[in-house]
């Protein structure tokens, strides 16, 4: 496995663009990560983390727009959006009809991200496509909080960014879905906080 730094941005940016699969430091927890649009990486991504069929991975994009271009988004999301990214918080939305359905295992919704990570937002500026990113653990197992636990779960990744993850904590997952926002994984932030904005 290759190692970089947060300095290397350039060269992370090639290495996904080259289809490899590279474990990140993020303002959570690490993640690993490809680049979106191609299905082959999506599939190494799987079974690097032997993570089940029925869990999509998550996307990383660096602003609204983007988030607009895989996703409804309405003034609610809007709002939450502008207040509480980038940060701990990951928005389940309706999925547009032009993302291909092995994106999401079938589903209608795609969980997105804005993550407080300026290398993270630099990277997916640079590369001006949104990445998908889960944690960088064996699916079902101990969270990879250092870089010594993604060597650990994942030898044979293509490589990764050392660095050190802010909060150590995975972010808060709400359904925005609904007419009532539903928390579908406890996190950093409450439900009450964002339903007061």
């Amino acid at each position: 496995m290759k190692t970089y730094d947060r300095k290397e941005v350039r060269r992370v940016a090639d290495c996904l663009k080259n289809h490899e699969i590279i474990a990140l430091p993020t303002d959570t927890v690490y993640g690993v990560g490809v680049l979106y649009g191609d299905l082959n990486d999506l599939e190494r991504l799987k079974n690097a983390k032997h993570r089940p069929e029925t869990k999509p991975i998550p996307m990383m994009v660096s602003s609204i727009a983007q988030m607009e271009k895989v996703a409804y988004v309405d003034e609610r999301v809007k709002r939450i959006a502008q207040k509480f990214l980038p940060g701990a918080l990951t928005l389940v939305l309706k999925v547009r009809d032009e993302v291909p359905s092995s994106y999401t295992n079938g589903l209608d919704t795609i969980a997105l991200r804005i993550p407080d990570e300026p290398f993270i937002l630099e990277l997916i500026d640079l590369l001006d496509t949104p990445l998908l990113v889960t944690s960088a653990n064996q699916s079902g197992q101990k969270t990879a909080l250092t870089s010594d636990d993604v060597f650990e779960q994942l030898p044979d990744i293509d490589g990764i960014v050392l660095g050190r993850c802010k909060a150590l904590q995975a972010s808060t997952i709400v359904d925005c879905t609904k007419d009532r926002l539903q928390i579908l994984r406890p996190g950093p932030i409450s439900l009450e906080e964002l339903e007061s904005v």
